[in-house]
Parts: C-alpha cells; structure tokens; sequence
C-alpha cells in the first residue's frame, strides 16, 4: 500500500470497476483496475481485502467494515490497515467522491482539447507502424483460422452491416478478417456507423464523439453533418460523456480493420458511438427512463442518418457471453458449461440472423442474461438501424482471460 491518504468520504462507495482473479503459488488474489481510463493504476489485492471491497457500497463505515471482517474471518483486522486500503484506493480514483469528480472534469477538458481522438491501443494491442500493421492483418486474413480464399456469396452486394469483435487483435484477429473480407467484396458505402461496446455506464444509453480517429494507417474523418444533425434533433446529452472514446477500445479496432478492406485512399466517414444498456432497461420498471433515452438515440440518429440521403454501413463491435470466475461466477467453467454456452450462443444469434431485435431481446430477458452478453446495447442498435434482407454468422470463437479458464466467446457477421 502507499502513503495514506485521508479519504475523502466516511461512506465510501467503489466505482464500476473490472476485476479478475490472479494466483501466484497457492496464494489468490484480485487485481482490480477501471476500464474507463479515467485512472490508469492496477491494485493487487488478497481475497480478505477484496471482501471488504465488496462492500464498498456507500452504506458500510470504516468501522462497520471492521465489524463485517471479525464476523467473516474470526479476527480483529487494524483500522489503520482498512483505513489505508481505502485512501489508496481513493488515491487511484477508484472510489466515488470529490476527487474523482474532479478528475472527471479534467479528463473531459483534456479529451475536448485534442484535435482528434488518438489511438490508444496502437502498440499494445496492434502495430504501431503502418508498414507492419498492414501485414498483420494480411497474416489474419489468411491464417489457417482466417476466411476461405472463394469469394463470399454475397460479393457486389450492398452491405448493410457487420459484426466483428472488440476481443483483443493480437488473439481475435482472424475473426475479425472473416467479416471485413465480406465487406471488400461487397459494395460499400462512404458513410460507417461505428458502434461499440462501453464498458461502463452511460446515463443516456450512449456516447457519441465529434472527434476525428487516429489510426497508423491514417485518420478516419467522423462525419459532421451527421454528429451536427444528432446534436440539433437531441441536444448535448448524448455527448456529455464523450471522454469515455479516450480509453474505449471498440471503435478503435475496427478502424484499421476498415482502412485495410476499403483501401486507404477511398474517402469514407464515420459516426462512432458508445453503447452501454441491457435488454432488462425495456423491462425493468426501475430503468424506464434510460430505456427512454435508449429509444430516443435510436430514434435520433436513424433520422439523422435517413436525411442525409446516403447509403450507410452500421457496424457492431461486441462480444457475446462472460463466463468464469473473472465475471462473477464461483468457480471455473467446465467443458460441458462452455459448450452449453456455445448453444445459447447460437440460439441467440438465430434471432440476429432474421433481423428480429425484438427476439434478440426476449431471448437475453427470458434467460437472465445469466451469461452476461455485453455486445447486447451495439447488437440490438445495429437491428434497429438497417435495412437489410438475411444475416449470417460467419464465424464463432472464443478467448481466454485468465489463468480460471473465464471465458469470452465473439464471432464475425455480415448482414445485406
């Protein structure tokens, strides 16, 4: 732990943080970090600790967590030792109050002021170097996992829309080039609406940017009609929490991936926006008004988009199910849980298949969503936006995140 700090709250309450499960040896841990980006620290702590993290709910004391711990260990845990775990905590934004506010604040001028979004993952998790990126998604379109070398059967078509992942390029790749083959063969638009997964919440449902995209092969120019018209049907609320672009990953790997399909010199634009609700907003009496919300930025920018004349692509970056300890359940999935997932998988996306958004709803409603599918919100708003005939699955996969065997599984689709 660091130097303390004085928190800056007696009721701390911890933010939506992202949280996986660690070993070293026989000892356990949790690391916990913030997927926003508005903090950039990683803390590493043992279970016991965690358990009091858990309770970090904005209605637990210090002393009362001290009391939760005697309870659940049989020992007396030093208030200064809870005190520290907290202030650093605090320390690292990871905790709702001041001084995360004010770092909010912050984060928003900084991203207001840059003339474009940069790439925040070139390096890490793709090439940096335009050169080199080029050949890496070569090397994924024809990898043994990659596309068949025939042309799709949907080749001159106008394409409507894709699903491609937001899983990591360096492991994914090649179910990335399953679907963005079809969209160089296909008849493509100049206009792409980018949709991707927000991995925190949004009050409104979504957060669109009015910032150009950075990438090593080049900018990608966001279109400002559309962002202008969005703004004039809708007001500013869908882009209070445009910040969020800065550290969110989604967006950003599908546009290397569209420079690569469509060739760097055809002139192309893009409205990127960020999704985050569940299908249990349009039935949970309690999340009415974000449904609302939902259902007015659809409703925006279909007419936006509609009055612009132009022919558009939507594409979904999502992934589906989350299962395994990494994502909250108690032990590690077994090879019957994750081939009993595959199945709600593919049950599922029959209903993105027949272009059903409905269906696709009822189906994550009815189940719970017990397999916690995160491309829900870019999945479902794709449905509502185009106008297509079929959809088809392409290809279907999965990824390993930690050392628990918790799975996230993803595919590729291609709509016309």
């Amino acid at each position: 732990m660091s130097e303390a700090v004085q928190p800056t709250t007696p009721l701390p309450r911890l933010r939506n943080l992202q949280f996986s499960p660690l070993k070293q040896g026989e000892d356990q841990y949790v690391m916990l970090w913030d997927p926003t980006g508005l903090s950039s620290e990683r803390l590493v702590i043992p279970l016991n600790y965690f358990f009091l993290v858990q309770h970090l709910d904005g209605e637990h004391s210090l002393e009362r967590l001290g009391a939760l711990y005697l309870k659940k260990f049989g020992e007396f845990l030093q208030p200064d030792k809870i005190e520290r775990l907290v202030a650093d905590m605090d320390r690292k934004l990871f905790l709702e109050g001041d001084r995360c506010e004010a770092a909010k604040r912050a984060a928003v001028e900084a991203y207001r002021a840059q003339p474009l979004r940069r790439a925040a993952y070139a390096g890490r998790s793709y090439e940096a170097d335009a050169a080199r990126l080029l050949r890496q998604l070569e090397d994924f379109e024809r990898s043994k996992e990659g596309p068949e070398v025939r042309a799709s059967e949907n080749k001159g078509k106008k394409i409507k829309g894709l699903v491609a992942p937001h899983y990591d390029l360096k492991q994914a790749g090649s179910i990335y080039a399953w679907a963005y083959k079809e969209l160089r063969e296909a008849t493509a638009p100049d206009l792409y609406v980018v949709l991707g997964t927000a991995h925190t919440e949004l009050p409104h449902g979504f957060a669109f940017t009015d910032k150009d995209f950075e990438t090593p092969l080049g900018v990608v120019k966001t279109d400002q009609e559309i962002v202008r018209a969005i703004r004039q049907q809708g007001g500013e609320r869908w882009f209070e929490e445009d910040r969020i672009h800065r550290a969110e990953h989604a967006v950003e790997f599908q546009l290397p991936w569209l420079q690569y399909a469509l060739g760097r010199e055809k002139p192309i634009s893009i409205v990127p926006a960020l999704c985050s609700f569940s299908a249990d907003c349009f039935v949970a009496e309690d999340l009415k008004s974000l449904a609302r919300s939902v259902e007015e930025g659809i409703g925006v920018l279909h007419e936006a988009l509609r009055a612009s004349g132009r022919d558009y692509c939507v594409i979904a970056g999502a992934e589906l199910a989350h299962i395994g300890m990494r994502y909250g359940d108690q032990k590690p999935p077994t090879d019957f849980a994750f081939h009993r997932c595959l199945q709600k998988d593919l049950e599922m996306l029959k209903h993105v298949e027949e272009l059903n958004p409905q269906a696709f709803m009822d189906y994550l409603v009815k189940e719970g969503d017990a397999r916690r599918v995160s491309g829900f919100a870019p999945i479902y708003t794709l449905l509502r936006l185009i106008q297509a005939e079929k959809g088809q699955v392409l290809r279907y996969d999965r990824g390993i995140t930690d050392q628990y065997n918790s799975t996230v599984t993803f595919c590729s689709m291609s709509f016309f």
